[in-house]
């Protein structure tokens, strides 16, 4: 994914802008992995092979992109997602 593309992109449930958390890059500068935050609404968008999973709630599958949302879990500050929201971590705050 190049840079002058994710300045365009916003998220497709509020239209707010979107966060950028890069876990991996080309040497050209283009994002291979991550994930997106919106500031508005929490929802979470991974980027795969530079592709962004930016589609709408009712057609994303939760259970295929965990795996993928567990892998950036040290990025996510312990957060956690719910129905594709990042919600703080109760359980962490307690301990």
């Amino acid at each position: 994914m190049r840079p002058a593309t994710i300045n365009k992109l916003c998220c497709p449930f509020d239209k707010a802008d979107l966060n950028l958390t890069t876990t991996s890059t080309e040497v050209d500068g283009n994002v291979l992995e991550g994930f997106f935050t919106c500031s508005s609404c929490n929802r979470v968008y991974p980027i795969v092979r530079g592709v962004p999973i930016m589609n709408p709630d009712e057609y994303r599958e939760f259970k295929l992109e965990q795996p993928i949302l567990e892998k950036y879990a040290k990025q996510l500050n312990g957060a956690v997602s719910e129905d594709f929201r990042l919600i703080p971590n109760t359980e962490k705050s307690l301990e």
